[in-house]
């Protein structure tokens, strides 16, 4: 296991002991540590307080940036949905982790398997019951107004 994984594991057993969530990520550019987290949802009550997300928040508020190409996230758990989707969205190509969500399960952290499954379903099937509600017509439209303001 190279220094960066042991790092995220570390992370994770740690907050384990201050009774925080079994999760570390550390994001590393060219060989450095950019940032780090660790689960923080017993301390703050936010969904989005997971490792993966936090790493990146910081990294992005150290470098001023919403792109992450080039970086690599060590995570000591695979990220669930909400993290991936981070990952991919700030640019991020590449990540290592320790244990699967199938492992995590098994220790009773099961719900990203469930989401994983469920995003595979079609929209009307899934526990998540999402309608379309379009706009009216001639109502202003926030991504034509962002479309506009890009050029």
């Amino acid at each position: 296991m190279d220094k960066f994984m042991k790092r995220a594991v570390k992370l994770a057993i740690d907050n384990v002991e201050q009774g925080g969530g079994p999760f570390g990520a550390v994001l590393v550019k060219d060989g450095e540590i950019i940032s780090e987290g660790v689960n923080e949802l017993h301390e703050t009550y936010d969904v989005s307080g997971h490792a993966e997300l936090l790493a990146i928040r910081r990294a992005q508020e150290k470098l001023q940036t919403d792109d992450l190409s080039g970086y690599i996230m060590y995570a000591s758990g695979e990220p669930c949905p909400m993290c991936l989707t981070a990952m991919y969205m700030v640019g991020i190509e590449e990540g290592f982790y320790c244990s699967s969500i199938e492992e995590s399960a098994e220790y009773g952290i099961g719900g990203s398997v469930t989401i994983y499954n469920n995003l595979k379903k079609p929209r009307e099937d899934r526990a998540l019951k999402m309608t379309h509600m379009p706009l009216e017509k001639g109502a202003a439209h926030p991504m034509e107004l962002w479309k506009k303001r890009q050029n």
